[in-house]
């Protein structure tokens, strides 16, 4: 039994130093505009694990859109706060298993395969994963916020 709970502490070890170096490495190959993207998007990754809404909403214009289910863009501020909020109650921890980020002008599109795990109230294990398509902005102030969040890019849409 003992051997078996070390075994899964060695495995979580090893897949977080796995990541951290992972996340090193993708950032040295990157531009500075580069990391400066990807940055804004681990900023609101980490705020949304961290119920921070406001800090999550920060990160987007006003107006932006957002994808929480498949074919179902949202872009209403007051929709959007009260779907972070419901969805933050459920303890969400996402991991991204790489990261491209491709800028022209003042516009850039962060790609990357995320997995998220959390925990229903009634304490039933949730797991969901996904490819998210984000576009960012520049804004003056030299800032990158999002502009469109789709989290289920591996779905089309429909007719």
């Amino acid at each position: 039994m003992m051997y078996k709970a070390q075994s899964k502490l060695v495995t979580v070890v090893l897949f977080c130093m796995t990541s951290i170096i992972m996340n090193a490495q993708i950032k040295k190959k990157m531009t500075t505009a580069q990391q400066n993207v990807l940055e804004a998007i681990e900023k609101m990754t980490k705020a949304f694990e961290n119920k921070d809404i406001d800090t999550v909403m920060a990160c987007y214009e006003p107006n932006a859109v957002i994808v929480f289910e498949p074919e179902s863009p949202i872009s209403d501020a007051n929709v959007l706060r009260e779907m972070f909020t419901k969805m933050a109650m459920i303890n969400p921890k996402f991991t991204y298993s790489g990261h491209e980020v491709f800028i022209t002008g003042n516009i850039a599109t962060h790609i990357a395969p995320w997995e998220m795990t959390a925990k229903a109230p009634d304490g039933t294990e949730i797991k969901q994963s996904g490819l998210s398509i984000a576009v960012l902005r520049k804004q003056e102030n030299g800032e990158w916020l999002m502009i469109l969040d789709n989290p289920h890019g591996q779905f089309l849409m429909t007719k």
